[in-house]
């Protein structure tokens, strides 16, 4: 479903959504639409999205795995903003391990007929089995996406 590449410290995942680009970029800035998808896997939910969307202006999402208490939490700070183009952010998990390392995130939309590509880099990992860990999880984040739009009129 999703095409990735990889570099020894980045990963790229490519996606087509049945969506036009305003709907797909409202998906990835809106608190009450990021709730419905930005999940790692089924079973997740995510009780936590706070967007502050201006160039400096940070986000935390926060996703509750299946039968856990603990919720965990990633945040950022918005660096590039090109409405319906192109979302530049850092990406940080909010944890006590000190190999977490903040990183950096872009995402790009491209009309496709009235459908979105949606090109997925996040890069500046130190470490391969970094950049490893996050592939599954953007995986299924952007098949949460997928279904969010499978579910509605495009």
């Amino acid at each position: 479903m999703f095409e990735k590449a990889f570099t020894p410290t980045s990963l790229k995942i490519r996606g087509v959504f049945r969506a036009s680009r305003q709907r797909v970029f409202e998906a990835w800035t809106k608190p009450d639409l990021l709730k419905q998808w930005f999940h790692p896997a089924q079973g997740y939910s995510v009780p936590l999205a706070e967007v502050d969307l201006r160039v400096g202006g940070k986000y935390r999402l926060g996703m509750l795995p299946p039968d856990e208490e603990e919720m965990i939490a990633v945040s950022g700070e918005y660096r590039e903003i090109e409405p319906w183009e192109k979302l530049v952010f850092t990406w940080s998990w909010e944890s006590d391990d000190p190999e977490t390392e903040e990183t950096l995130v872009t995402v790009e939309f491209f009309d496709r007929g009235g459908h979105t590509e949606v090109v997925l880099t996040h890069e500046r990992f130190l470490h391969p089995a970094a950049r490893d860990r996050h592939v599954a999880g953007w995986e299924g984040c952007l098949t949460g996406l997928a279904a969010l739009f499978d579910q509605q009129e495009v």
